[in-house]
């Protein structure tokens, strides 16, 4: 059923304004429409500068994560009549804003980069590929899920006070690996976040349980780092 909506967009163009704004929007929605549909009506029939991340649509990339109604969430997976009659989006906090709904995902990039998210193994190759039981598959199912959105580390009040600490999503890309049976740079990636701005900077807030999209237990996966860390160190 068609309804009418007061659809308010945090604007921000660093170029020319000197500080961050809201714009608002009267718009006829359906039920069924979700957040990305209402940001491309106002950029398609409204105002086409409004600027924002979006890809695949559905959930699986990650790109239009922002803050929704005081929340970080994705996009493309909110529908408004979850919403009421007035949205509110903003860009996700702690990072700087490029224009509008962008912000600057690079320093968020260059904290995976130190967990060195990727396979580690210097033995020779098998002939076939390193095999897994499924029991030590499924250990790794949920942080292999992540789609790096930015959500959990943005909602985190730890990341937005010490712009050094890695953030939830770092530390699932770490647990990721450290527990994956075949890698074998478990130490040193416990060395690159077991410190002051890596794994105790979390306060077991659950912000980033809340946030993910995919619905990941992130505090979970920090607590099992956390006595791996306290373990190797007895």
């Amino acid at each position: 059923m068609a309804h009418e909506i007061v659809f308010k967009v945090q604007r921000f163009d660093p170029a020319k304004d000197k500080a961050p704004y809201y714009q608002e929007f009267k718009l006829t929605v359906e039920d069924m429409d979700r957040v990305l549909d209402c940001l491309h009506t106002i950029k398609w029939k409204y105002d086409g500068t409004l600027a924002f991340r979006r890809s695949c649509g559905h959930g699986m990339c990650g790109s239009d994560a922002m803050k929704i109604n005081g929340r970080n969430r994705l996009a493309c997976q909110v529908l408004v009549r979850e919403l009421g009659s007035k949205i509110t989006v903003e860009p996700i906090p702690g990072f700087q804003i490029i224009k509008d709904l962008i912000v600057d995902m690079e320093p968020f990039y260059e904290k995976l980069e130190l967990v060195k998210p990727y396979l580690v193994n210097d033995e020779p190759a098998p002939v076939r590929e390193r095999l897994q039981s499924q029991e030590e598959v499924e250990s790794l199912d949920r942080a292999i899920s992540c789609i790096l959105c930015g959500s959990c580390t943005s909602s985190c009040p730890s990341f937005w006070t010490h712009p050094d600490y890695l953030g939830p999503a770092a530390f699932l890309k770490a647990y990721r690996f450290i527990f994956d049976t075949r890698d074998r740079a478990g130490l040193e990636r416990l060395d690159r976040i077991d410190d002051s701005d890596g794994l105790w900077r979390c306060h077991t807030i659950f912000n980033c349980v809340e946030a993910c999209p995919r619905e990941i237990n992130l505090t979970w996966h920090i607590s099992k780092l956390k006595q791996k860390a306290v373990s190797r160190n007895l």
